[in-house]
């Protein structure tokens, strides 16, 4: 059976292409670009990955109207990348409510940014998974495959509105009424109620290669450590008392 799994090259999408290998799917990699800061350095982290997992089936799709649309930090230069500085353990005036699991984390993303609306990051990228989805989507009934995987993280994921399961379930219904009467796809979403933590843990547990990961907004040679990226996956690796292996350029305590 095969699976489109998405590969953005980022650490969720990493272990994601691991748990549907390790289901015994044939892996079909698609990635996007869709002019990102870091196209060209996600992009690498697409291919070591698929090397690393021998994955020869390979799709890469540009996407860049996304760009052109703007209205997001990440494809729009004009739109500064918000740093997260709140959740530094040195910041003597740390809220104790920090330090609960990952809500409030969220809730001080969420309140920290100034972007299409006031309920959502700057890094919001306008209905983005509905586009690469229906891409997916195309691919998958002409691969007459079984499943999509996509490394959406729901409590983790900054607020972002396309990362619910709601909001799959609904593509679901989509793809449904929208293909061919002999193709019946699934969204499978592994890590949708992972914590950055627990996404560490069993990245460890199915060699996942989160060295090839990239996670940071702002930069594609060394990590900035500060964005809001870089924070929730040190965050992550910090709780789980595990090194992170890429390089950064700042490497703060994140509470």
């Amino acid at each position: 059976m095969t699976a489109v799994v998405l590969l953005s090259g980022g650490m969720d999408s990493c272990l994601t292409c691991a748990y549907a290998l390790d289901a015994g799917f044939d892996v079909a990699a698609l990635h996007v670009n869709y002019g990102q800061r870091t196209q060209d350095r996600e992009l690498a982290s697409f291919h070591a990955i698929c090397d690393h997992f021998h994955i020869t089936q390979r799709l890469v799709v540009d996407i860049s109207h996304l760009a052109a649309i703007g209205g997001s930090s990440l494809t729009d230069a004009t739109i500064d990348v918000s740093s997260h500085s709140s959740l530094l353990t040195s910041h003597s005036s740390l809220d104790s409510s920090l330090l609960t699991p990952h809500s409030s984390l969220n809730s001080s993303l969420l309140t920290s940014h100034s972007s299409l609306n006031s309920s959502l990051p700057s890094s919001y990228v306008p209905f983005r998974n509905a586009n690469i989805l229906a891409i997916a989507t195309s691919w998958a009934e002409v691969l007459k495959a079984h499943a999509i995987y996509i490394g959406a993280v729901e409590e983790d994921s900054s607020g972002y509105p396309d990362c619910r399961d709601s909001f799959f379930d609904a593509f679901e219904r989509v793809i449904e009424e929208g293909t061919g009467p002999d193709t019946h796809i699934k969204i499978i979403r592994p890590v949708i109620h992972h914590s950055k933590k627990q996404i560490v843990e069993e990245s460890m547990r199915l060699a996942a290669p989160l060295h090839h990961s990239w996670s940071c907004y702002r930069n594609s040679d060394r990590a900035c450590g500060t964005c809001d990226s870089c924070a929730l996956r040190l965050r992550g690796f910090q709780q789980a008392n595990v090194e992170d292996p890429i390089d950064y350029a700042e490497r703060p305590r994140y509470a």
